[in-house]
């Protein structure tokens, strides 16, 4: 009887420490190498904006909207791409790489998804006359094109951090699901009716 109770401690203790390993990874990531990867990113985005977007316009001139931005006729994408790299590229990839929660990441990800769309259109209206304009726009610059960039390898790496941290929780889940079987078929054997005085059957005598 003291065999089976230590085994069934021993399963007590192996259920414990996976709960605990599960709930742990459940709200963390490991981005490992790909965080100094992401870190680089978000300091490019950075100098990105003050970098010329459009002429002698930077990306801090099309946040704020000012004088320079509406002497180069900025259009909408690109004010929606410089809010997106400013919130998503820049804001949740920092905060998803210091607390390490898959949330933020998961965030991070689907902002950068939309700013890489949106700093497309952004590219293609500096490179594109409007129906009711006669000059041609100054074109797409330097830190517009960075921008771009930077956003579509952080939707590289966040997409691989994401996918990797879901494909490790199934694991964990997996193994929970076999420990609990196991146990399932422990506690069915310790069932099995024993008549007096006769020894349980191994495995090997019902063979």
């Amino acid at each position: 009887m003291s065999t089976n109770d230590d085994e069934r401690r021993t399963f007590d203790e192996y259920e414990r420490d996976l709960r605990k390993a599960e709930k742990k990874v459940s709200g963390e990531i490991d981005p490992g190498a790909r965080a100094m990867v992401v870190a680089v990113c978000v300091l490019l985005a950075m100098v990105s904006l003050v970098l010329p977007h459009a002429g002698d316009a930077t990306g801090l001139d099309v946040l704020t909207m000012s004088s320079k931005a509406d002497a180069e006729s900025i259009k909408l994408p690109s004010q929606i791409f410089v809010y997106l790299l400013a919130i998503f590229s820049i804001g949740f990839s920092s905060l998803a790489l210091i607390t390490r929660r898959w949330v933020l990441a998961l965030i991070a990800l689907a902002g950068t998804c939309v700013a890489a769309v949106a700093g497309l259109l952004a590219l293609w209206t500096r490179n594109t006359v409007g129906v009711n304009e006669v000059l041609t726009p100054s074109g797409a610059g330097w830190g517009l094109i960075l921008g771009w960039v930077v956003t579509m390898v952080l939707v590289f790496h966040w997409a691989r951090v994401v996918w990797n941290r879901s494909t490790y929780h199934l694991q964990i889940a997996e193994e929970r699901r076999a420990q609990a079987a196991t146990r399932e078929a422990f506690g069915m054997s310790l069932q099995r009716p024993v008549a007096p005085g006769q020894k349980p059957k191994s495995d090997d005598d019902q063979s």
